[in-house]
């Protein structure tokens, strides 16, 4: 029998812990409902010492901004209020949070497209403003005078990135000034000098390119020392987010599954997702084309050791470290990681409502072992027609003994659970309603996870996904490492389904205690957990 193609999700101690604890799990979902997110407020600020550690590692000194739009958790903003971080809000509502979550206009930064309600509580409040446009400029700057407010902080956002003798450009940005038309900007700032402090520059690329952000990093150094030349005194450079984070525990699987996506595209085997979907790539005569439309699931180099090793290039013309040239000019460094400091930081659960059999493809039996192993369903969608009665023994529901693989339909949708929307392939953990070894092992099983929506489209995974055993209706399935963009950007009201509520836990003891791995957990709303009050007051289970 063919291996399955697992992708299994990398599962760090804390969270590791938290899928092992499958009766407290179970009491969650069975009072708070299905789907439901469950964030771990103490694992940010872990992952914020990983990110300090790099700047002291170069001797540099900034602010680590998170990215709020990364996840709306009030449990997480207020955990990092109660650190150093600095928080990065991209709309009024997130600003408000963050105000209301403990953080002071100096340790906020508002950046992406602005309303007027959104520059108006920023100026109001003092809140740093990083500028996208002149236009922007002008109008905080009328803002500024018209309530008479102090001078408010600017960054300028530059984008169009090139760097002299280096055949490499950054791609094209909707955000930011062109690095070209940086004189143009700065007379608009010399212009407002009255209602603006220029503090530094900054870009944020939509790559995972070092090459690209080592050329844009060195173009905002030369860009601080344009400003320095016309009588401004900047200190900061922002490099934005982009650092990544590493889903999956093996990178030979993530290997051996984008190949076999690859030959099923050309058809050279069965195929491996719902309606042969392609993941972005097409046989034209037997040549691949295309590319595929996925985020880089194993990624050795992410986050905080991302930077690192960003800070760690040479620059593209000038040949010294980057690090070297923000600190032989005395420049802070500002990030603004916001899926990397998420980081095994939530996972969603949904409960397995209904676990049925799918067809073969073309309605035909398979031809072989390899074909059941995979299963190729049918091209209309159909279930096959079954003669099984209610009490049908569970190896009829294996996928290896059935002409397909399992149809798993759960109580939630591709909203509420958001990774293959941004192109992260990660396989749930499977966490019984009963405790295990209760029913004989039934052994690997190939399943496609269906939403509760009206819609034929409502698809958790378009890919057939491989899990150790078969799912029974009642038990959960844990989608790790949710946190980042995965658990609530795109959450709704679908057809009047609830939206996944959302819970903070945490464990007894310090986060460097080598013996609370499996300690007790203790959870409360997401709303209501503030930090250092909610270790005493709140439920466990």
């Amino acid at each position: 029998m063919d291996v399955p193609l697992y992708l299994e999700p990398r599962l760090e101690s804390r969270l590791a812990s938290l899928l092992r604890a499958r009766t407290f799990l179970h009491t969650l979902a069975g009072g708070l409902g299905s789907p439901l997110n469950v964030v771990l407020p103490d694992r940010i600020a872990e992952n914020l010492a990983a990110f300090r550690a790099v700047y002291r590692r170069h001797h540099l000194s900034g602010g680590i901004f998170f990215a709020h739009k990364a996840n709306r958790s009030s449990a997480l903003v207020r955990r990092l209020a109660a650190t150093e971080a600095a928080v990065d809000v991209a709309s009024l509502g997130e600003l408000q949070h963050a105000l209301g979550s403990g953080f002071v206009p100096d340790r906020i930064m508002a950046t992406g497209p602005k309303n007027p309600e959104f520059l108006w509580l920023a100026a109001r409040s003092g809140t740093t403003v990083n500028i996208d446009s002149p236009a922007e400029l002008d109008q905080l700057a009328a803002l500024v005078r018209e309530y008479g407010l102090p001078r408010l902080r600017i960054l300028l956002r530059l984008s169009g990135f090139c760097a002299p003798g280096v055949r490499l450009l950054t791609r094209q940005s909707r955000f930011g000034t062109a690095e070209a038309e940086l004189d143009g900007l700065l007379k608009s700032v010399e212009r407002h000098r009255d209602a603006v402090e220029l503090t530094g520059v900054g870009y944020h690329l939509d790559t995972t390119s070092p090459a690209e952000k080592a050329v844009a990093l060195e173009g905002c150094v030369k860009a601080l020392d344009t400003c320095r030349a016309r009588g401004f005194t900047p200190r900061a450079v922002d490099i934005g987010g982009g650092f990544g984070t590493d889903y999956l525990a093996d990178g030979a699987q993530w290997q051996r599954y984008t190949t076999e996506l690859t030959n099923a595209a050309l058809g050279t085997r069965p195929p491996m997702t719902w309606r042969r979907h392609t993941y972005g790539l097409r046989n034209e005569n037997g040549t691949l084309r295309g590319a595929l439309a996925l985020y880089p699931a194993h990624r050795p180099t992410a986050g905080a050791q991302y930077l690192d090793a960003l800070l760690s290039l040479p620059a593209p013309s000038l040949g010294r470290p980057l690090a070297t040239l923000l600190l032989e000019n005395l420049y802070e460094l500002h990030t603004e990681p916001g899926r990397a400091l998420v980081d095994q930081c939530g996972v969603t659960l949904a409960r397995v409502l209904e676990v049925r059999r799918t067809e073969a493809t073309d309605r035909t039996e398979p031809s072989d072992r390899r074909e059941a192993a995979y299963g190729t369903e049918a091209t209309d969608g159909r279930p096959e027609p079954s003669d099984r009665t209610d009490n049908a023994d569970r190896a009829d529901t294996t996928g290896r003994t059935g002409p397909g693989p399992l149809l798993v339909r759960l109580d939630a949708n591709a909203d509420d659970i958001g990774l293959e929307e941004h192109g992260v392939l990660v396989d749930p953990v499977l966490v019984p309603r009963t405790a295990p070894g209760g029913a004989p092992d039934t052994g690997p099983v190939t399943c496609y996870l269906a939403g509760n929506l009206c819609l034929e489209a409502d698809m958790i995974t378009r890919r057939a996904v491989h899990l150790p055993s078969a799912p029974r209706p009642g038990d959960l399935l844990a989608f790790a490492n949710t946190a980042g963009y995965c658990m609530d950007f795109s959450a709704d009201e679908a057809q009047q389904q609830p939206v996944a509520r959302k819970v903070a836990v945490w464990q007894d003891g310090p986060a460097d205690d080598t013996g609370r791995e499996d300690a007790s957990w203790h959870w409360c709303l997401d709303e209501q957990y503030w930090p250092h009050v909610n270790r005493r007051t709140k439920g466990s289970a």
